[in-house]
């Protein structure tokens, strides 16, 4: 990873009075990572915490015969290893950067004193973790009630939206780790794809996609999943504020409503 200048473009961190803020950001470091870096591995200790400001990271699990599947994605509306405010503890999965960006970390002891310090920071955390856990439930039903193609969608959706552009940096083993087939599966699955216009290019280690005809083909999982992530998000995270200063939070919502109207339009 890459050490950088700190800066603030994480959801969670976007929703803290600037009191609250404070407590965190003496003690961030920003950094880079790249597609397949692994963040934690199960097992490790849950140290540093990362809150995200671009990118996307997948939480997967490593079967004993050395097969893996995704249980979510995260990008900047998160925080990896957040439940280390609990006390010191093993991550259960392995976290992989599926998509290049940047995030500040934090060391778990510093993050668990500020957390003890402030309401503020204790009410992001518990928002980001039943987010985390409505998704995990959507992604386990999915999995067991729906197809491949579905299933698949939803994934490059859910990709989608932590990207600026329509062509997503991944590759086919990348898709086969998230789903959970083998990468014969995620070729033919790709042609389907194509065939419904909802994929116009696939090569190189991009897929371009069509947003539109891509949410026919997902599952219904991804529009009632992101649905009522965002209603949480958006009632539940807005920092308080002067009453003639506008919302941190109501402005980054919306400037992701516009991104994703503009997108739906194509």
């Amino acid at each position: 990873m890459t050490v950088h200048r700190t800066g603030i473009g994480n959801r969670l961190l976007a929703a803290l009075p600037p009191a609250d803020l404070g407590l965190l950001t003496p003690y961030f470091q920003k950094v880079s990572f790249e597609p397949d870096a692994i963040l934690v591995r199960s097992g490790d200790e849950l140290d540093p915490v990362y809150f995200p400001h671009s990118g996307a990271i997948a939480f997967m699990i490593d079967m004993p015969d050395g097969q893996t599947v995704a249980t979510t994605l995260m990008g900047r509306e998160g925080a990896l290893a957040s439940f280390s405010v609990l006390g010191p503890s093993l991550s259960s999965v392995t976290a992989i950067a599926r998509i290049a960006g940047t995030a500040s970390l934090i060391s778990a002891a510093k993050f668990r004193a500020a957390f003890a310090q402030s309401a503020a920071i204790r009410n992001v955390v518990q928002v980001h973790a039943r987010a985390l856990l409505l998704q995990l439930q959507h992604v386990a039903a999915c999995n067991a009630l729906h197809r491949v193609d579905g299933r698949m969608a939803r994934w490059l959706l859910q990709l989608h939206d932590r990207v600026p552009d329509d062509r997503l940096p991944v590759t086919h083993e990348a898709l086969a780790q998230l789903l959970g087939v083998r990468r014969t599966t995620v070729t033919l699955t790709m042609s389907k794809l194509r065939e419904a216009g909802a994929v116009p290019s696939d090569r190189r280690g991009f897929v371009e996609i069509h947003r539109a005809r891509l949410e026919k083909v997902a599952c219904d999982c991804y529009a009632l999943m992101q649905r009522k992530i965002d209603q949480m998000y958006c009632q539940e995270l807005a920092a308080p504020q002067p009453v003639d200063a506008p919302s941190r939070e109501s402005a980054i919502v919306a400037g992701d409503e516009s991104r994703a109207a503009s997108r739906a339009g194509k």
